[in-house]
């Protein structure tokens, strides 16, 4: 007996809705995991920044720790997460982003309390190019940035690359345009940050 036209058209319509559930039961079930791996890597990130050295990587440990020393506030409409050692506060760390060659770079960056140093920077999502601008997301780039002094800086050029005046840390090789892009905001960044929030601490 011939099938009739409309079978196809069902059969299909049956088997979309089969896998349509299947899939919104599985993005239902792990939407927590998928959000706590999220807050894990964000804690993670903030440890980084405030060099806080948490006893180990577990999930666990790190939630345990970032709740010891760090805290979330809205201060003026944007987050900023303070750090805290024996109940003195030791920083604040707050969103750093801009343009690279290839796209957006989104990151944290913590800067002490009374605003004269640098903390550390980290790098929470960017599309730069691997082994080339991708580079930024490295360990020996990253701890550059630690300790850098804040003070006595012309124009909100924290950070200058050698071999120019004043240079402070090394570009990247072969990454021109993403140093210089990263530069860019971070300076732009602090100085906002430090011009809208010095006074008020």
């Amino acid at each position: 007996m011939k099938k009739s036209f409309s079978f196809p058209i069902v059969f299909m319509i049956i088997i979309t809705a089969f896998f349509t559930a299947i899939l919104a039961f599985l993005n239902y079930s792990t939407a927590d995991v998928i959000t706590y791996n999220q807050e894990t890597e964000l804690r993670k990130t903030l440890l980084y920044v405030f060099n806080i050295e948490p006893p180990s990587h577990e999930p666990k440990i790190l939630e345990e720790t970032f709740n010891k020393y760090i805290s979330k506030e809205n201060l003026g409409g944007q987050i900023v997460y303070t750090a805290k050692k024996d109940n003195e506060i030791i920083g604040y760390a707050f969103p750093i982003n801009g343009s690279g060659l290839w796209g957006s770079v989104e990151g944290f960056a913590a800067i002490s309390k009374d605003f004269s140093e640098l903390l550390g920077i980290d790098f929470v999502s960017h599309s730069e190019t691997p082994g080339l601008g991708g580079r930024i997301s490295e360990d020996w780039f990253k701890k550059q940035f630690r300790g850098l002094k804040l003070t006595d800086v012309n124009d909100g050029n924290y950070i200058v690359y050698k071999p120019a005046a004043g240079g402070n840390v090394d570009a990247i090789a072969g990454a021109t345009l993403t140093s210089k892009s990263v530069s860019k905001f971070i300076n732009e960044d602090i100085d906002e940050f430090i011009k809208e929030n010095k006074g008020g601490k």
